[in-house]
């Protein structure tokens, strides 16, 4: 009975986990994820492996402040003094609960804002850094445009439903995902960021010291799956509950983005979508990275020169190119079947006279339009065009 008991369990095994596997290596359905709108994005290249709508504009709640919180984080000495305005006093639930006056860190209120999402302390911050909240969401959409987004526009900073004039505060699944992308990765304070939003707790008082305050990071994620490092929640009335997170594993990142993802009381529909997601993606995708793939020698053979001042009149002058390196990933995330692609663009001739430096062509690293890796391929010297004085010469030195 024992032994049979065994077998059976071992062909639940064999036969169900192979199934599981195959399964998660298949891009999940759109009516799987409960989000309206959905993205999983490599974190390394910023290449979109999985989008449902995520091109649409949607609100998106207190996922904003993941911008709030770089832009603060880039702009501040996290140890200044800021006082609570009686604007940041009036915000909403939820909220520190801080009256008008009283003084605090700028760190411990981004503490507060990330880990706690409140709403006051967004405000409190955004004044800081620029004033007002007015001109701070300008400064925040110069940033996204600047991170790469296509359609975001925000009022405020802590992603409460607003509208000015036609627009409304929005973003979408893509751009959301990028901008985590910019705060994980490239910008200049992403340990910073991924040291607060990894927090699992965080105590502060105010500047009297009179006043402590404890706060939980709300991001259930990550504890949810290994590698999780980085996220925010988000809910609003419009936005319903929202969610950006990062994981990563062996040497992968991986960002999910979900936007409109149920409304009360379904808030764990974002925890189930991201680890379908989340799971799809490191079943799916293996690293390649970019420098096991060598540039092609014998493309770089000396190109002609025509009508350049070389040994002697008549002969022909070679110069020699190099490729010097101009925009640079290490890896990306790829397919079973996919592949990326060396494209050689260099010029076969050049015509004198040339300088040093010159752009002769370039080399491009491609996965199918996704130009990952690109060199400028240059001359490596200067070059003179003939002319009558130096045919001249060439004739003198004939005749000596």
């Amino acid at each position: 009975m024992k032994r049979a008991i065994s077998f059976i369990i071992c062909l639940i095994i064999l036969f169900t986990y192979p199934t599981k596997l195959m399964a998660a290596q298949e891009p999940p359905e759109e009516a799987e994820l409960f989000a309206k709108a959905a993205v999983l994005m490599d974190g390394g290249s910023g290449r979109i492996l999985y989008s449902k709508n995520g091109s649409e504009a949607l609100a998106n709640a207190s996922t904003t402040k993941i911008l709030t919180c770089i832009i603060a984080l880039e702009n501040c000495d996290l140890e200044q003094i800021t006082e609570v305005s009686v604007q940041a006093a009036k915000a909403p639930k939820v909220h520190l609960g801080a009256p008008a006056g009283q003084k605090f860190r700028m760190k411990d209120l981004i503490y507060a804002m990330m880990l706690e999402s409140f709403n006051d302390c967004a405000v409190v911050i955004a004044e800081q850094v620029a004033g007002t909240t007015e001109h701070f969401s300008k400064l925040m959409n110069d940033y996204a445009k600047k991170i790469g987004c296509k359609d975001t526009f925000f009022i405020t900073p802590n992603g409460l439903d607003a509208q000015k004039d036609i627009q409304f505060h929005h973003t979408t699944a893509e751009d959301l995902a990028q901008i985590m992308r910019y705060c994980i990765k490239e910008s200049p304070k992403a340990d910073q960021f991924l040291k607060i939003t990894g927090e699992a707790e965080y105590t502060f008082t105010d500047v009297s010291g009179k006043y402590a305050y404890h706060c939980y990071n709300h991001n259930a994620f990550l504890k949810m799956m290994d590698g999780a490092v980085s996220g925010k929640t988000g809910f609003t009335g419009n936005a319903g509950y929202c969610y950006v997170g990062a994981l990563e594993q062996n040497g992968k990142t991986y960002i999910v983005a979900l936007l409109a993802c149920g409304w009360p009381n379904n808030r764990t529909y974002k925890w189930s979508d991201t680890r379908k997601l989340m799971e799809y993606g490191l079943a799916a995708y293996e690293r390649c990275d970019l420098d096991d793939i060598a540039l092609d020698g014998s493309r770089f053979a000396p190109v002609p020169i025509e009508h350049a001042q070389g040994g002697r009149i008549g002969e022909q002058v070679y110069m020699k190119l190099h490729a010097v390196l101009k925009k640079d990933l290490s890896h990306v995330l790829l397919r079973e079947g996919e592949q990326v692609t060396v494209e050689y663009r260099i010029a076969q001739k050049l015509s004198a006279p040339v300088k040093k430096g010159s752009c002769a062509g370039a080399i491009y690293y491609k996965l199918g339009g996704m130009v990952l890796r690109e060199y400028q391929v240059e001359t490596t010297e200067d070059m003179e065009k003939l002319d009558f004085e130096w045919c001249l010469r060439q004739v003198l030195k004939l005749a000596v």
